[in-house]
């Protein structure tokens, strides 16, 4: 299974040990513990939520890190003692905890609407709004090339990552099933929206496998983000799958001439939620209603290439703050980028991942 961790740039130093408004004493009664994960990302939403907020209320943010295991929630909600308020996580989590009653219910009639009066619910893409959570970036798992590498004939879909005669090189690929399946069956060919239905008969699966059969021999593994463009940079692959935040990451910082094909990428939703019987629920509401309006969400694309789950949001992306990119072409959600998605199905691979990853590990070692 893909670790969230590994997919955020490695941790900026400012942002990890960042404790705003005190945070390294205990909180305050009004004070508000928002969870997240550091690093860069973090650092994105204290520019574009926190220190807003915080500025807008009068009220003080803690910000903790953690690396995604909600576990503590659990924890603090069965012994009466919740302490998070606001917990960023992701959508297969959310569903968990939501099915055990282990967060609150949220009254997502009272999100706030587009500044042209859509209503939240039809803003927000589908899947980012569930009873107990609210929506707040995309991230993508997508194919990433050299533009070195092919100056005359450039890659564009998800069909030539396959096609190791047209284009020839090495493939790198994470060492899991998923994304990989998804990957080859919209290189075969399937529809985005029917990938999870082709995946749910064994002839769609063995469908898979047989196209992941035409580049076993040139693909090399990968198990962490940051591998991915480090094999780019020094050439060991041509083409690789990776986290599109990394692949930014290399272009924007480090001026690779990298390139990402958007065809076919397999997407994935973090969300705010509040811990049930959190100290400051009402309060915890308010941020995540601020932080999840139009402004905010575009406001965060400034700062990293995670894409805002209001449609209302994209074109009022701007350049990255530091780097001077424009940013909307970077964005996972950008219209153009977007037109063959695929959301990762959790509840497809919570019934199949058994399956699906010991049948890989035994196609791996054939």
């Amino acid at each position: 299974m893909i670790s969230a961790t590994q997919r955020f740039r490695a941790p900026l130093a400012a942002a990890c040990a960042l404790a705003l408004a005190g945070a390294a004493s205990p909180a305050l009664a009004e004070d508000l513990n928002v969870v997240s994960w550091g690093g860069a990302y973090t650092k994105s939403q204290v520019k574009a939520y926190y220190e807003p907020w915080m500025e807008e209320t009068g009220h003080n943010i803690n910000s903790i890190d953690y690396d995604g295991n909600v576990a503590p929630v659990k924890a603090q909600v069965e012994s009466g003692n919740v302490t998070w308020d606001v917990v960023d996580v992701e959508l297969s989590d959310a569903v968990r905890l939501c099915d055990e009653g282990l967060l609150e219910i949220l009254p997502l009639e009272e999100l706030p609407p587009a500044a042209d009066g859509t209503p939240a619910e039809e803003d927000f893409i589908d899947g980012s709004l569930m009873d107990c959570g609210v929506g707040n970036i995309v991230w993508s798992t997508a194919i990433a090339y050299d533009e070195s590498q092919f100056p005359d004939n450039p890659p564009s879909s998800m069909a030539d990552f396959f096609d190791v005669e047209t284009f020839p090189g090495k493939r790198g690929l994470s060492n899991t099933a998923k994304a990989n399946l998804e990957f080859a069956l919209i290189a075969d060919g399937v529809a985005p929206g029917d990938v999870y239905d082709v995946l749910s008969t064994p002839e769609g699966v063995d469908r898979a496998f047989a196209m992941l059969d035409k580049i076993k021999d040139d693909v090399v593994w990968w198990d962490a983000g940051a591998q991915p463009p480090q094999m780019l940079a020094d050439g060991e692959v041509s083409m690789t799958s990776a986290y599109n935040g990394r692949i930014f990451n290399a272009i924007a910082v480090e001026d690779k001439p990298f390139k990402i094909i958007w065809d076919g990428q397999v997407f994935y939703i973090d969300l705010f939620v509040i811990p049930k019987g959190a100290p400051n629920k009402d309060l915890a509401w308010d941020f995540i209603k601020f932080a999840t309006g139009t402004q905010p969400l575009a406001d965060q694309a400034a700062w990293i290439s995670y894409g805002p789950v209001r449609q209302s949001s994209v074109p009022l992306i701007g350049k990255h703050a530091e780097a001077g990119i424009e940013m909307g072409p970077h964005m996972p959600t950008a219209p153009e980028n977007f037109e063959t998605a695929v959301q990762v199905d959790h509840y497809w691979w919570a019934d199949h991942a058994d399956e699906m990853n010991e049948r890989f590990n035994a196609w791996l070692a054939q």
